[in-house]
């Protein structure tokens, strides 16, 4: 296996192999976690081709088998506040240091161990050189608790490349107000109105 850089994607046959490894690798991500949506073609091929973005690609032989997209401007990207990082960390943010994990992603009939290791050596070194303040999120399909999980993998990867720090920044659950019940209860009242209401004309007609 063997590692890219890209950037300005635009090349057609390079933007379908990429598109089918993200739509391939993060179905079961979107399929299991609220926030974690699934871009649109268009949408990802929007991503790739920016040249804010670094795109890191593992290849075995001529397919891509894992990605990672960084974006190095979070205030062209929609899933993070510029606002809040302007207020909470104004210097790294004024310097542009401030940079974003869009995704990974890795076949799953890859290496996955192997594919982890390469983008992160060279994705993560790339952003040690920036002195990068470098934000990821995690569902809780791969980081159930605090402590452990993806977070703490990524942690000590980042280790291997420079001196680093895990900063715990923000956690947003997420509810539903199920009126199922309410429905069904409403239904069957309306139901029971109804009939009490045909009795009333039978009773009357007679």
């Amino acid at each position: 296996m063997f590692v890219t850089r890209h950037s300005n994607v635009v090349d057609p046959a390079l933007r379908e192999k990429l598109w089918h490894l993200y739509r391939r690798a993060y179905q079961q991500t979107a399929e299991a976690t609220v926030t974690h949506e699934m871009l649109e073609q268009s949408e990802f091929n929007d991503q790739i081709a920016q040249d804010s973005n670094r795109v890191w690609v593992v290849w075995c032989e001529s397919l891509p088998v894992a990605m990672t997209l960084v974006s190095t401007d979070v205030r062209v990207t929609r899933w993070l506040s510029d606002i809040y990082f302007e207020k909470h960390f104004p210097e790294r943010f004024n310097a542009g240091q401030v940079h974003y994990i869009v995704w990974v992603v890795v076949d799953a009939a890859a290496d996955a161990h192997g594919a982890n290791s390469l983008l992160a050596r060279q994705a993560l070194s790339a952003e040690a050189r920036d002195g990068a303040l470098l934000v990821f999120d995690v569902p809780d399909l791969h980081q159930p608790g605090p402590k452990g999980g993806a977070a703490e993998l990524l942690y000590r990867m980042a280790k291997m490349v420079g001196d680093v720090e895990l900063l715990p920044l923000s956690t947003q659950r997420y509810f539903a107000l199920d009126f199922a019940t309410s429905a069904r209860t409403n239904s069957v009242h309306s139901s029971n109105q109804a009939d009490n209401s045909q009795n009333i004309d039978r009773a009357v007609l007679r």
